[in-house]
């Protein structure tokens, strides 16, 4: 499987730079899943309710479900992308898996971070699992990295490729998602956003590093602070493999009657 992220500085609010920037980025790649960052097409410093509004869609029709579904049949690529979703009355921070056939599933941020919380709600959908061609995938969204019993959910679950779309601004995850890949055994993409974000009062300057673990905690593609596409070939099947050494298991090994007692 070519599996990879792009990296980008998203203009806030201006969706069809933004899509233009992507397909810039995507020239010349082929790949079979490829990430995008966490809000990709608005941007993430929301003044109030009111602007994130305007920006949300729904899951299934709108401008960035109609631009990436193309995308994906023009490419014969599947995206997992960031975007700010309206569910009637209600507003997620949510994650799409996009096919060439359609949207496959949907995954709402559970873990919100900092202003997040006076804008959206919590996500409803908890952490499941989803098939595509024979590789079974878990999606995340940015702060839920530092909560090791998200991931591990989704591993208990079955996932083999972690897929993690993020506005990163603290430092610490890069290096945290190694050990997320190596305590699980899992595959990990994260596709973060480079730039500085200035609106009203408030500053966020992100930090790029967007990156392919494997399931040893090995880092096969490292993106710095610049724009671009990187894509790997992965053999999912070694996620399977949950061996630590030949009588450790990393899941059958976990001790659940003593966790909550």
């Amino acid at each position: 499987m070519k599996i990879g992220f792009v990296q980008f500085d998203p203009v806030f609010g201006k969706k069809e730079h933004n899509f233009r920037t992507v397909e810039a980025l995507l020239k010349g790649c082929s790949a079979d899943v490829i990430v995008f960052p966490e809000l990709f097409a608005t941007g993430y410093t929301y003044l109030n309710k009111e602007e994130l509004t305007t920006c949300a869609e729904q899951r299934n029709r709108g401008e960035t479900h109609d631009f990436v579904l193309a995308l994906a049949q023009k490419r014969n690529c599947c995206f997992a992308y960031g975007f700010a979703e309206q569910d009637g009355y209600h507003l997620y921070n949510a994650m799409a898996f996009m096919s060439p056939r359609g949207l496959v599933s949907v995954y709402r941020k559970a873990h919100l971070y900092c202003e997040e919380k006076l804008f959206f709600e919590p996500g409803s959908t908890g952490f499941t699992v989803f098939d595509y061609k024979h590789t079974t995938f878990g999606m995340l969204i940015c702060f839920d990295w530092i909560y090791p019993e998200a991931m591990r959910t989704l591993a208990i679950k079955g996932a083999q490729v972690m897929l993690h779309a993020a506005n990163l601004v603290m430092p610490y995850c890069p290096a945290a998602m190694v050990t997320r890949a190596l305590e699980n055994h899992v595959f990990v993409v994260t596709a973060n956003r480079i730039g500085t974000e200035r609106r009203g009062d408030i500053e966020h300057t992100f930090i790029g590093k967007s990156q392919v673990i494997n399931p040893k905690g090995k880092i096969l593609l490292k993106a710095d602070t610049e724009a671009c596409t990187k894509i790997v070939d992965i053999d999912p099947r070694e996620a399977l493999d949950k061996k630590i050494t030949e009588r450790n298991d990393l899941l059958r090994d976990r001790r659940v009657d003593l966790y909550f007692k």
